[in-house]
């Protein structure tokens, strides 16, 4: 059988200053066809840079292939023309990217962008082009196609965007699909879906999938081959089997022995003094209609949520994407307003307080984002980024200097890291500064939506553990957004499931775990990527080697 793509001795290097001269080294690594081959590893294992230099999507000159082959059907893709590239990508290698709000244009509807693809690469009429588009909309499971097409991507949850870059980059049936780190924003029964849709696809057409990716429960349900990368060099390859049972190298074992385990750990005791109290919050959003009419779209975001937040506890909210859990969060520290319901701080009801009035309470209630880069000045040093709160509230220069100090400290960082900017830290780094920040002002209350759901597997451990040890300190109450339910097993004490909009279901954590009342959270259950593969017995067996 011929290899669909075979990369020899690929060597990818890096600018003079960089830390290393190669982001890829002496790699070597095959794809066939109807295989699926997942390459994990860390931020800057080079992963992704391998993808993009199959792609012929390197940011030259800067980064560039230096040495080495990529063959795809006899063609070095490394030494053809732009011009060959640009036909061969889309129609016999396509790439989904990781963050579709960056891969999608702004400016135009999802429609028009499917369109595109079809114009540039085939010869077809255009009545035919919309149903091809109706069809793939259809297909990976994004809900009105009809009001899909003319929707633009800000007006779509992030899992609807990334349904709609798949549905793109499987229009032409390519003979490659490359997926980075695809389904890493999305819940668990949207990841399944895509997981499934990516194998249906793969078995129909004989297509040749690279999956890059850190997610290792993804790896155990989609992958036939895995590729371990650190550092530029892969250090690991083989069958699924291999890598994820009998992993040989010290590397390889470590980063499964971070995947959080799905028995939840053991419940503590539940503080009698409650900080925070939701009553039948209400978000609706509205897109659409136009000065002249028609059909707009409502959106009920929040529809009637209610809980509340014990002193100390952490309280987790899951849900599929666009379900409202993020909504209730910014609701909740006022990033949004809601329009009916009650956010009780103590006995001061938020909701419908104006700015001025707010001010006072914006300390007792902080949050941490889920992109850190997205939410840290990148023209502002560090050591003024976590300060600039403690000076709004009354604190001089040194004061705030001093506690910035030790909040870096606290977060892991050492004191150099006052003077640098955003850009000179990695994800997992960026992620500890917004958590720096978030604790600046002593909050009673930490809001975190998503904050480890984009980091690799040991930034991740690392960065739960210190959200732990932060709360055991501070005596914290938490409401941790996640879609991620290993990571709710292992940090929430409670758990709210939310579906469009509702809470369906609230309960102790094991209790969820062991005996879920409702068919959506079983569904959500069901749906966790690798539950049969990592198990308590696979964890041991994996430390033991």
């Amino acid at each position: 059988m011929t290899r669909l793509l075979d990369i020899t001795d690929l060597h990818v290097a890096l600018p003079p200053e960089s830390q290393r001269p190669y982001a890829v080294e002496a790699l070597n690594l095959h794809l066939e066809p109807n295989e699926i081959l997942c390459v994990v590893g860390e931020s800057g294992s080079g992963k992704s840079l391998t993808a993009r230099a199959v792609m012929g999507l390197l940011p030259k000159p800067r980064v560039r292939i230096a040495k080495g082959s990529v063959n795809f059907l006899g063609e070095d893709l490394a030494k053809v023309s732009e011009e060959r590239l640009r036909a061969i990508r889309g129609s016999q290698i396509s790439m989904i990217f990781q963050e579709p709000m960056t891969a999608l244009n702004p400016v135009m509807t999802i429609g028009t962008q499917i369109d595109e693809v079809f114009r540039f690469h085939e010869k077809m009429p255009g009545r035919e082009r919309r149903a091809r588009a109706l069809q793939l909309l259809t297909d990976v499971q994004l809900p009105d196609p009809e009001q899909t097409l003319k929707a633009y991507p800000h007006e779509l949850s992030g899992g609807q965007r990334q349904r709609a870059m798949i549905a793109m980059a499987l229009a032409l049936d390519p003979k490659i699909l490359i997926a980075d780190e695809p389904t890493t924003a999305l819940d668990v029964t949207t990841q399944a879906q895509v997981l499934k849709l990516i194998k249906q696809m793969q078995a129909s057409h004989g297509t040749g999938v690279l999956f890059i990716t850190h997610d290792f429960g993804v790896v155990a349900d989609i992958a036939d081959r895995v590729a371990v990368m650190q550092n530029g060099l892969l250090v690991e390859t083989g069958t699924t089997d291999q890598v994820l049972r009998r992993p040989e190298h010290p590397y390889t074992k470590a980063l499964i022995g971070a995947v959080p385990d799905l028995v939840p750990r053991a419940a503590r005791p539940r503080s009698g003094a409650t900080v925070l109290r939701v009553k039948n919050l209400q978000k609706t959003y509205r897109s659409g209609g136009g000065l002249f009419g028609g059909k707009g779209r409502v959106v009920h975001a929040a529809n009637d949520v209610t809980f509340d937040l014990a002193r100390g506890e952490t309280l987790g909210i899951v849900g599929e994407s666009g379900s409202g859990k993020s909504t209730v969060a910014r609701c909740i520290v006022r990033l949004n307003d809601a329009e009916a319901g009650e956010i009780l701080l103590g006995d001061t009801d938020l909701r419908p307080l104006g700015r001025a009035a707010m001010r006072p309470h914006r300390s007792k209630i902080q949050m941490v984002f889920q992109d850190p880069f997205a939410s840290l000045n990148p023209r502002t040093r560090i050591g003024k980024i976590i300060a600039q709160g403690p000076m709004m509230y009354g604190a001089s220069a040194d004061e705030a200097k001093r506690k910035t100090n030790e909040l870096l400290e606290i977060v892991g960082l050492d004191a150099r890291a006052y003077d640098r900017f955003p850009h000179e830290f990695s994800g997992g780094q960026r992620q500890r500064i917004g958590i720096a920040r978030a604790l600046a002002l002593e909050p009673q209350i930490l809001v975190a939506d998503e904050p480890v759901s984009a980091l690799d597997v040991s930034i991740q451990a690392q960065i739960l553990r210190l959200l732990d040890e932060i709360r055991d300190r501070m005596n914290l109450s938490m409401v941790f957004i996640t879609h991620d339910l290993r990571v709710a097993a292992q940090v929430c004490d409670r758990i709210a499931v939310m579906q469009r909009g509702k809470v369906v279901e609230i309960g102790p954590t094991a209790t969820m775990f062991s005996d879920p009342k409702q068919p959506y959270t079983q569904e959500l259950l069901a749906a966790v990527p690798g539950k049969d593969w990592f198990s308590a017995e696979d964890m041991a067996r994996v430390h033991a080697t």
